[in-house]
Formats: structure tokens, C-alpha cells, sequence
């Protein structure tokens, strides 16, 4: 005689109706918690929490840097730039020099500009305008606030406890690009420009070739962020940013899709970051004149 086995879909379904459940406690506990997390930096949140500190370096070559930052009141542009952001903590930017190190980088609660990066800033700006029109103040003061803003991207992410969904590092190049694109229609494109010359190395040869360990970077690759920005930057304003389409920076295939590019970042913006903003503060950031006149003059000797 055939005797049947007990199906085993019973207990199958019994199985995933548990696994179900557990996911569904740990999510509700998870979310709870974030909640809570999230109420603590409300209460604490306000805005002007942006403090800075010019250190003294210890290799003399860098002391006309130090200076040079302090004469144009560098960080303090900064913080008057982030003091709209209502934050849990106070916020640190300094300057100081790594010991040879050429870097900048965020580590709760300080952005760290090292000199050294600063002055390779400084020495690689042009002597001159080039064929893109950028002029040596315009290729130092952009590169300048695309980094720190990059910077202060992670950390008003870290601070604020947004989650970014994809790489930390394209979210703070956005971030940081959709800070300069607000900071009045010119400053914008000389902004703009001066950041993106940065990577003129990375796109002057249409075959480069670069070693496969290059792309284990948790950087996108030079030209992609290069391409990256001016679309984001196209995006936002065909009009002042038509000549990167129209003297070949930017490809018209990707030019094509900008626009929806520059909405995902504006509303990821205007979502997750517009609510910890102190709108009267940026009404007053955003009237306010962040650049030198623009001039032709080298910004050294």
C-alpha cells in the first residue's frame, strides 16, 4: 500500500510566515529608532553652528597660502555659506597642514583642508584665461568651494542623519554642485567653470587609459564627475551653461537628459535637506556677493 508524505508546503509557508514577521519587528523597531534619533537632532538643531580656525602652518612654503586665505576671509564665506543649515552640533572647518599630504576630508565634527591641497590648487591655476574663458581667480575659488562643499556635503549627511541611497561620494559631488548653482546666476558660472578646469587633465586625452585598480576607487573617475557636474550644471540652466554643449564639453547625448538629472538632485534637496534649512538665513546667503570682480590677473607670481 502507498502511504503519502506530509506535503511539505505547510511548513514551508510556516517558515516564511515567520521570516516574514521577524523582518517586519526588526523594520518597525529600526524605524522607532529612527525616529527617536531623529526627534533628539530636532530639538537640538539650530542654525549658526558653523565655526572655523585658520592654523598657523609649519612649513613655510605654505605661508603665503595662509595669508592669501585669510586675506579674502575664506572659511568665513564658508560659514556664512552653511550657517542656514540647522544642525545638532557645531561644525568645524580649519586649515592646516598634513605633513605632506595633499587632501581634505570630513571626520565629525571638522572638515580638514590641508595646506598642501590648497596650495596645489593655488599652483595649478591658469597664469592667464584659457580657451573656456576660466580665469585664474575663477579656477581658484571654484575648485575651492566645489571641495568644501563636497566636504561639508558629507558631513551635513552625517550630521543630519540622511540616507543616501548609492555612492556617499556622487551624492556629496551633488551636493556640493547644487550649493554653487545657488549662489547667484554669474558667481554660479564662474563657480561652475573654475571646478570643473580641475579636471582638465582627465578629459584632454579622449583615450586615456588608466589602470583597472583605478576604478576600485570609491571616487567616480575624474572625467565622470567632470561630465557630472557641467550636466547637472546644464540642467539647471541651458541658458548660462549653453556653451558646454555648444563648444563640445559636454556631449549633446548627455545633454539631452540634464535636465532630469538637475530635477532628481533639486528635489533630493529640496526633500531631505529644505525642512533643516532656516529660510531666512538663505534669503540673506543668497543676496549676498561670494566672488572677487572677475579678472584676467594671475592669482600669482
Amino acid at each position: 500500500m502507498y502511504l503519502s508524505r506530509p506535503s511539505s508546503l505547510p511548513i514551508i509557508a510556516a517558515a516564511i510566515t515567520g521570516l516574514t514577521l521577524m523582518v517586519c519587528q526588526r523594520a518597525i523597531a529600526a524605524s522607532d529608532t529612527e525616529r527617536a534619533n531623529a526627534e533628539v537632532v530636532n530639538q537640538q538643531a539650530r542654525p549658526n553652528r558653523i565655526q572655523f580656525e585658520y592654523l598657523p602652518p609649519q612649513n613655510p612654503q605654505h605661508e603665503h597660502v595662509y595669508t592669501q586665505i585669510k586675506e579674502v576671509r575664506a572659511l568665513e564665506k564658508i560659514q556664512q555659506l552653511f550657517n542656514p543649515f540647522r544642525l545638532p552640533m557645531d561644525l568645524t572647518v580649519k586649515t592646516i597642514g598634513c605633513d605632506g599630504r595633499s587632501n581634505a576630508w570630513y571626520q565629525r565634527p571638522t572638515v580638514t583642508l590641508c595646506y598642501e591641497y590648497l596650495d596645489e590648487i593655488w599652483q595649478s591655476a591658469p597664469k592667464e584665461v584659457g580657451p573656456a574663458g576660466v580665469t585664474p581667480i575663477d579656477a581658484v575659488a571654484g575648485q575651492f568651494f566645489y571641495v568644501v562643499a563636497h566636504e561639508f556635503g558629507h558631513a551635513i549627511f552625517d550630521l543630519l542623519q540622511v540616507p543616501s541611497f548609492g555612492s556617499a561620494e556622487d551624492a556629496a559631488d551633488q551636493f556640493s554642485t547644487y550649493v554653487m548653482l545657488h549662489m547667484g546666476k554669474d558667481d554660479a558660472r564662474r563657480l561652475i567653470s573654475g571646478a570643473a578646469y580641475s579636471y582638465r587633465n582627465a578629459v584632454q586625452d579622449s583615450a586615456a587609459f588608466v589602470p583597472l585598480q583605478a576604478f576600485s576607487d570609491m571616487h567616480s573617475m575624474p572625467a565622470q564627475r567632470f561630465y557630472n557636474l557641467l550636466c547637472i550644471a546644464y540642467g539647471a540652466d541651458p541658458t548660462t551653461f549653453a556653451h558646454v554643449v555648444e563648444e563640445k564639453y559636454l556631449p549633446e547625448g548627455r545633454a539631452r537628459d540634464c535636465k532630469r538629472e538637475y530635477d532628481e538632485v533639486a528635489f533630493a534637496f529640496n526633500k531631505l535637506f529644505g525642512p533643516h534649512l532656516d529660510q531666512e538665513l538663505v534669503t540673506q546667503t543668497l543676496n549676498k556677493e561670494w566672488l572677487p570682480p572677475e579678472s584676467p590677473k594671475p592669482v600669482r607670481n
